[in-house]
């Protein structure tokens, strides 16, 4: 989760996470390096005396300008291109959750091996025990394994909410009358903490999502 004064992403906590982070930092040493390039220029243009009335084209220059910005997209859409379509592949999923939105609770259900359900509620100031975090610990988490393929299939009770969890790279929208899904693997075990992301209500802010990543065994 994130820690007081953090301006940078989460700690990953899944492949998918990792790309994201590395395309941001693929995408920002581009537009250091643009605007370094623009900076230096606009400043020997401002301290230049020369002046040239009698230039009136310059293909060479004009090619130059098209050409670059043409493959500096190019370096930024193609790792995004790559992004995009892992964000929708859903691989054989060894395990299936189906989750429910309400105001302002989330439910789980997993129906693959036993059937279980339960319903997952923000826990109030006074039942925090030591060391869990105000207003964004709940009283059932939910219990995920860790290296395992995972799909979601998500949907809502009454109005729009959103799914999100910014250590797994997921947001996903939970809609009315329709059957949202992803898939995801969590490479480490540990706590994960996500939050509604879709405006939902009065309660939206107290609808935290807490996932426990534990092993196989």
């Amino acid at each position: 989760m994130s820690n007081w004064s953090n301006m940078n992403f989460q700690d990953a906590m899944s492949p998918l996470m990792e790309q994201l982070i590395f395309f941001h930092d693929h995408t920002l040493v581009i537009l250091i390096i643009i605007t370094v390039i623009v900076g230096y220029m606009m400043w020997t243009l401002f301290l230049n005396n020369m002046i040239d009335r009698l230039l009136l084209e310059g293909q060479f220059i004009e090619f130059i300008w098209t050409l670059l910005p043409a493959v500096t997209l190019i370096f930024i859409a193609l790792p995004s291109l790559r992004l995009l379509y892992l964000l929708d592949e859903v691989n054989n999923p060894l395990l299936t959750i189906k989750i429910i939105g309400h105001q302002w609770y989330w439910s789980y259900e997993y129906s693959d091996f036993l059937n279980v359900e339960f319903d997952s509620y923000m826990k109030s100031t006074n039942n925090l025990n030591n060391n869990e975090f105000r207003l964004i610990e709940v009283d059932n988490r939910m219990i995920l394994p860790f290296n395992t393929q995972i799909r979601l299939m998500i949907t809502s009770m009454d109005v729009l909410h959103s799914w999100a969890m910014p250590s797994l790279g997921i947001k996903l929208d939970a809609v009315p009358g329709r059957l949202n899904q992803t898939s995801f693997i969590i490479n480490k075990p540990g706590l994960i903490y996500g939050q509604c992301s879709e405006i939902c209500g009065s309660n939206h802010s107290f609808m935290p999502i807490v996932i426990e990543s534990i092993s196989n065994n």
